[in-house]
C-alpha cells in the first residue's frame, strides 16, 4: 500500500500568543501566499496546491489554525477564542513573526474568513485574496435570521455547539462529526478514510474543543468574544468592503452554499475582480479540485501585477 501524502516538515514560530506550526515549501524569495485551512479540515486541504504553487516559484505557507494541529497556545490563561477577529489576527502575527510585509492570502470557510478579515482591514499586508464562497465576514447582528430550512439543516451543529450536549459530542466523536459535515458540504468528493483519519489527527489538539465551540458560539452572538479583539469586532461589524485584487470560488458540488454569479459573489469586492464556478467541487474545494485552487492563485498575483502602483 502506497502511504498517504503528508505536508511535512513542519516548523515553528511563536507569535504573541501562539506557537504556530506550519508547511512551508517554494523559494524563499519567491512571492509569499498563505493557505489557511477550513473547520473540520486540516492543513492536508493543501496537499496537492502547495506542491503546485512552490513549483510554479512562489513561498508557500500553510499553517495550523489555532485549536487544530501542532499549533499551540503559550499561556494557558489566554481565553480560546474562535472569532473572526481572532483569526485574522493571527494571520497579521504570523506574517510579522516570519518577516513577511506583503502576501497572497488563499482560503476557505475559517481559513477564507481569516482572509478576508485581513484584506479587509488591513489591505496594505495582503497582495491578493482567493476566497471560496466569496466574502466571509460575519455580519453577527443579523445572526438570527433564518435561512432556507434546507439549508438550515446543512447547518446542524451550528445549533448543536451551543448546548453543553453539543460539546460533549464534539469533544468524544471528533471524527465522526467531521466525517458527517464533510459528506454534505462535499456530496460528490469520494474521500477516503485515510484521508479522514488523517485530517482528524489535527482535532487532537488539546485547545480544539474550546475554540471550536466558542467560534459557533460567538458567530450566532451567544458568548462575547475576548476583550483584547473588541476593536477590530466593531470594525467588522461594518462589513467593510474588500478593495484588493481578489478571486473568488463557488464550487458547484457544495451541500451548503449554493454557488452564484460574480455579481452576486462580488457585492462588496470593489478591487480587480474575478468570480469562477468549479465544476463537481464542494466546500473543501482546495482538496477537491486543487488545480482550480491554484490556479485561481496565480490568477489573483496576475491581477495584483496589473494594479497601479500608488
Amino acid at each position: 500500500m502506497t502511504a498517504i501524502a503528508r505536508l511535512h516538515p513542519l516548523h515553528h514560530v511563536d507569535t504573541q500568543h501562539l506557537d504556530v506550526a506550519y508547511f512551508e515549501a517554494g523559494p524563499s524569495d519567491g512571492p509569499p501566499v498563505l493557505l489557511l485551512h477550513g473547520f473540520p479540515y486540516d492543513i492536508h486541504s493543501y496537499v496537492d496546491v502547495a506542491p503546485e504553487l512552490a513549483d510554479a516559484g512562489f513561498r508557500v505557507i500553510v499553517p495550523s489554525l489555532r485549536g487544530h494541529g501542532d499549533t499551540r497556545f503559550l499561556d494557558n490563561t489566554v481565553p480560546r477564542t474562535g472569532q473572526q477577529a481572532a483569526l485574522g489576527h493571527d494571520v497579521i502575527e504570523l506574517m510579522d513573526a516570519l518577516g513577511i510585509p506583503q502576501a497572497i492570502l488563499a482560503g476557505y470557510d475559517w481559513g477564507g474568513r481569516a482572509a478576508c478579515v485581513v484584506a479587509a482591514l488591513r489591505p496594505e499586508r495582503v497582495t491578493a485574496l482567493v476566497s471560496v464562497n466569496g466574502y466571509l465576514i460575519q455580519d453577527i447582528s443579523t445572526s438570527m435570521h433564518p435561512l432556507r430550512p434546507d439549508l438550515e439543516a446543512g447547518f446542524w451543529y451550528f445549533f448543536y455547539f451551543l448546548t453543553e450536549r453539543g460539546r460533549a459530542g464534539l469533544t468524544e466523536n471528533r471524527r465522526g462529526i467531521a466525517e458527517v459535515i464533510w459528506r454534505r458540504n462535499s456530496p460528490d468528493w469520494d474521500f477516503g478514510q485515510d484521508e479522514l483519519d488523517r485530517a482528524a489527527e489535527a482535532f487532537e489538539n488539546p485547545d480544539f474543543v474550546d475554540v471550536v465551540i466558542h467560534s459557533y458560539r460567538h458567530r450566532l452572538f451567544h458568548v462575547a468574544g475576548a476583550p483584547e479583539y473588541s476593536r477590530l469586532e466593531a470594525q467588522l461589524a461594518e462589513l467593510p468592503s474588500i478593495t484588493v485584487p481578489a478571486v473568488t470560488l463557488d464550487g458547484l458540488a457544495d451541500g451548503n452554499f449554493p454557488a452564484r454569479d460574480a455579481a452576486t459573489a462580488g457585492a462588496r469586492f470593489t478591487g480587480p475582480y474575478q468570480h469562477r464556478q468549479v465544476p463537481h467541487a464542494g466546500h473543501n474545494l482546495p482538496q477537491e479540485a486543487p488545480l482550480a485552487f491554484a490556479d485561481a492563485i496565480r490568477s489573483a498575483a496576475k491581477l495584483a501585477a496589473l494594479r497601479p502602483t500608488a
